[in-house]
């Protein structure tokens, strides 16, 4: 009993090291691969965050390019850059500028800043500072702080605080257009995986704006085209007469197409030194309308020279003075092209945009010249036809005159001559008076035909060169002051008996009697005859009126009675019955 206590013990404590052994065995060996599998998992777990985290990223890219290619207008495309890039990379602030052909920006579109702040600031950024240096050098900026890096150049007054930045240019082919800038990381700071969905973002904001451009240069040219078909439409249309009107529709249709601020049309002068401002249309017009520029020393001048167009991108260096001089308005881009006719430069198209606006393009400076080159060759067929139009009337009237003249004068002067000899046969009497007075109606009739006939030359736009021609003049310039148009007859050899001196006091004489009697007589026709005899040359001026006042007498006709006695005439003025003035200026022609 005892032994088997023993044994018993013994194999209990044998049976009891074996189960310490094997529970020391059962906590230590499977520690290290669960230690592993923990990490391995962690791991798994990270990594798939990451991919979940990059698909999130990568399903933003898709969401950004998708609202970069909505839209062909270029202002709305800019700003769904701005946008896009601001929401995928998680800044507060985003932008972009466009850049400038001579250097700096030429645009600044933003976004994340409120109204008030941007009132504040003002002036948007011109270019300077990290802005620049990326426009200098168009390649990736990122940091951490704004203000360690050398080439920040700080913040106006009023502007929130920037502390992270990240810059990158905007490709479109090989032209860097311009720069996408981002400021304040929502995540602290910029990564070098926001650095490459940045630079993805702009590979395809590049194409959308190549995409916009194409869009609006076919649009645009469009819109050339139409307006060139307009004005071939209307210059070339039956009832186009007045060429002011269609240098003002080409002006207006420059303004709008162009999306300008001014544009001016010049025309060269008499002399051919100066172009002065026919039409213009925009900022600044009343100012700047009818202003005369230099043709030598001067951008319209040269290109009025050269007949080749010119694209000035600032209102800087300019050689000579311009119409559009700094003291009416700031001027910025500027595009002068010229009237390009069929055998030489019949004026220039000055277009023009305030300072700050963006400058034109190659292809607004090349469908703007043609355009120009288009409605001057319009004007041209329209100034030919009206020229064909013109002659055609003036063949017209001569042959009119010419039948007056051949036809019907000399049968009334026949008549004439036969009732004169009827009434030297018949002896004094009743009838022969009627006779007499028929005669002298004939002979009122022949002068009445024959100043017919130089009226019919005048107005057909013979140039005034004699006597009768110039008295013509006075008495169509004063029509419009009288309110009707007076009688004007001749009878003489005018040209033959007058000489220059006494021409030029005739005409003021007559002038200056019409002028009378529109201010005073309140008259509602009045009669005019000129008579050149022998040796006399007389002036009589007849109007139904009230008459001249005695002051008016003294004091407006003392010139015509000197201009009379001073040749050894006689000026009379007498009463009509039963109203009017007779004015009688006669003057000695012989001796």
């Amino acid at each position: 009993m005892a032994g088997r206590q023993g044994g018993s013990s013994a194999a209990e404590k044998r049976v009891d090291d074996a189960d310490e052994d094997a529970a020391h065995h059962e906590l230590t060996f499977p520690d290290r691969p669960r230690l592993e599998l923990d990490q391995l998992l962690s791991q798994l777990v990270e990594r798939a965050q990451e991919v979940m985290g990059t698909q999130n990223r990568l399903r933003g890219l898709l969401h950004a390019n998708q609202m970069i290619i909505g839209d062909l207008a270029l202002p709305a495309v800019l700003m769904s850059i701005v946008e896009a890039a601001r929401e995928l990379v998680g800044a507060r602030y985003a932008a972009l500028g466009v850049i400038a052909t001579h250097g700096g920006l030429a645009e600044f579109v933003h976004s994340g800043m409120e109204p008030e702040d941007v009132t504040r600031i003002g002036h948007l950024p011109q270019g300077k500072g990290l802005l620049g240096a990326l426009i200098d050098d168009p390649r990736p900026i990122r940091l951490r702080r704004i203000s360690d890096d050398v080439r920040s150049s700080g913040f106006p007054p009023g502007h929130p605080p920037m502390s992270t930045f990240l810059g990158v240019p905007i490709r479109v082919r090989e032209e860097v257009f311009g720069n996408l800038y981002l400021a304040e990381s929502t995540c602290g700071e910029f990564s070098a995986e926001d650095e490459q969905l940045a630079l993805a973002l702009a590979a395809t904001a590049g194409v959308a704006i190549e995409n916009a451009r194409l869009y609006e240069d076919a649009r645009t040219r469009g819109e050339w085209l139409r307006a060139t078909a307009a004005i071939t439409r209307r210059m070339l249309s039956s009832d186009t007469t007045d060429i002011a009107q269609a240098l003002r529709f080409i002006a207006e249709c420059c303004r709008d197409i162009a999306h300008a601020d001014l544009v001016a049309v010049g025309l060269p002068t008499d002399d051919g030194e100066r172009l002065r401002m026919e039409v213009v249309v925009g900022a600044g017009s009343e100012q700047l309308q009818d202003r005369a520029v230099p043709v030598k020393d001067s951008l319209v001048g040269r290109v009025f020279a050269t007949g080749e167009p010119l694209r000035v991108d600032t209102g800087e260096n300019r050689p000579g003075p311009e119409f559009f001089a700094a003291s009416v308005l700031d001027i910025g881009p500027v595009l002068i092209v010229p009237l390009a006719g069929s055998t030489q430069v019949n004026g220039v198209i000055s277009t023009a945009r305030l300072s700050g606006r963006p400058g034109f393009t190659s292809e607004d400076l090349d469908m703007a010249a043609g355009f120009a080159s288009q409605a001057s060759i319009a004007i041209e067929l329209a100034e030919a036809r009206a020229e064909r139009q013109r002659a055609a009337m003036l063949d017209e009237r001569d042959r009119i005159a010419a039948d007056l003249h051949d036809h019907v004068i000399q049968r009334l002067f026949a008549a004439g001559l036969s009732l004169q000899s009827v009434a030297a046969g018949l002896g004094p009497g009743r009838a022969t008076d009627r006779i007499v007075g028929a005669v002298r109606d004939l002979d009122d009739t022949i002068k009445q035909i024959r100043t017919t006939i130089f009226q019919l030359h005048q107005s057909g736009g013979i140039a005034p060169l004699g006597l009768r021609s110039r008295l013509l003049d006075v008495v169509t310039d004063l029509t419009e002051v009288l309110g009707f148009e007076p009688t004007l007859r001749f009878s003489g050899l005018l040209e033959d008996t007058v000489d220059a001196d006494v021409a030029e006091d005739l005409i003021a004489v007559l002038r200056e009697a019409l002028s009378n009697v529109a201010r005073h007589a309140g008259a509602r026709s009045a009669e005019i005859d000129i008579a050149a005899g022998a040796d006399r040359l007389t002036l009589d001026v007849r109007d139904d009126g009230v008459g001249i006042g005695a002051e008016t007498r003294r004091s407006g006709l003392a010139n015509l009675r000197q201009r009379a006695e001073r040749r050894g005439g006689t000026l009379s003025l007498d009463r009509r019955e039963p109203s009017g003035t007779h004015l009688c200026w006669s003057i000695p022609t012989a001796g």
